[in-house]
Order: C-alpha cells, then structure tokens, then sequence
C-alpha cells in the first residue's frame, strides 16, 4: 500500500480560463462541484478550447460565494484587468474583441469536463521528473489538475493504476484511464507562451501520459494535507 499527502487542490470554473487554488474542495457525483460549469462557445455552436483559441488562458475565473448545493455566477477578470460576471451582458463583447473571434458565453452547473463527472489526479514524483527531462520549471498549471499528491511512486506509475482506488481523506475515488495530453500543455500557464518541448517530450517519452482521471464514489470534502493512500 502506498501512501502520501494532498499537496494542492484546484478548481477550473471556466474551461481554458485561469482558475482558483483552494485549501478544501467538495467533492460529489459531478467530481468538483462548479469545475468547468462555464465555456465560451464559437459563433455557430462549436466550443472554444484554448487549442483553438490559446488567447482563453489569459482571462481567469472564480467564485466569489459559496459552491454550495449551486453553482453562483462567476467573476472573471481580462487580460486587462477588467473584471466582470459571468452573466454581465457586455462579457460576450468582451471576449470577442480580445479573442478576435465571434463568442457567446454558455453555462452548465453540471460541468462540461471532457470526461463527464470526473476529476483529474497529479502526481509530483511525475511533475519533478518531467522538469528533471526539460532541465526548466514545470508550472503545474499547464496541466489543470483538480487534486495534486505526493507518493512515494515512480514517475509515472499514474500510468499502471487503472482500474484501482485511491482514498484521499474522507473521500474515495476510482481511478479511471491515465489522461493523454493535448497542445494546451505546450502554453505558458502565466505567459501564454508556446514551449511546445513539454508536450513534444510527453508524447515522445511518455505515451503522452501526465496524471489520470477519476470518478468519486461519494461526497466528500477534501483538504490540502490530508492523507492518500492508493489501495491495492
């Protein structure tokens, strides 16, 4: 049985935006309540991800009430520091002007995650050997994680861990099929940079495999700190 810590906890209430770290999440049968329940959409119903509209990851997003039983607008800030609710009828102009594409704004308080009612796990063994590869820095962010813990595991065991429960707390979810990564990681989470040697090495060395999805099995909350132990 391994065992390790929560090392950080994050929360994605726009899909491409910035988001929120936190000391304590809930967790339900959607994975994080508010987790990527907003998007912004393309003119004609296609949704904009930052692999077609890199310039999403210079806006950011977060809850200024509680994600408690629902899911409140959001407040989310511009590259230029204009700050504004989600459902503020300039916010689609907005967006247009800077993304210098035709937007609208759409909203789910069920989560429009890729893998619906899921989390995404990370493991630092993984993160410190890929900056290890890379000889730089490896800002967790470019990989938008929801939990990140410490184990004492070989980098990339994540990889190997389909199909078994990882107990995080109080909390207990199954882990589902490692995550393959796509060009967002290849951005600068804070400059919006290209680095395409951090998916380039990912795919080359790694099958393109940076932490693993899973689904809770209850609601739980979770806490920076709190224990984690992978289950045989």
């Amino acid at each position: 049985m391994i065992s390790g810590t929560v090392l950080s906890l994050h929360r994605w209430p726009v899909k491409s935006f910035r988001g929120e770290t936190h000391e304590a999440l809930d967790l339900d049968a959607r994975g994080v309540p508010g987790d990527r329940a907003h998007a912004v959409w393309l003119k004609g119903g296609k949704r904009a991800t930052a692999r077609l509209v890199p310039g999403l990851l210079r806006w950011s997003a977060r809850y200024d009430a509680p994600v408690d039983g629902t899911v409140p607008q959001p407040l989310v800030t511009a590259p230029d520091g204009t700050v504004l609710r989600w459902d503020d009828p300039a916010l689609p102009g907005l967006l247009s002007a800077d993304l210098a594409r035709e937007v609208d704004v759409v909203r789910d308080p069920a989560g429009m995650q890729d893998l619906p009612s899921s989390i995404l796990v990370t493991l630092e063994p993984t993160r410190r050997a890929l900056e290890a590869e890379l000889g730089e820095p490896v800002d967790l962010r470019r990989f938008r994680t929801n939990v990140h813990v410490d184990l004492p595991a070989e980098p990339w065991a994540e990889a190997r861990w389909e199909g078994r429960r990882l107990r995080i707390g109080d909390a207990e979810v199954e882990l589902l099929h490692p995550c393959l990564r796509c060009s967002i990681v290849a951005r600068d989470p804070e400059t919006n940079a290209k680095s395409p040697r951090v998916l380039k090495t990912l795919v080359r060395e790694h099958g393109a495999v940076f932490g693993i999805n899973a689904r809770p099995l209850g609601p739980a909350t979770i806490r920076v700190g709190d224990p984690v132990t992978l289950e045989p």
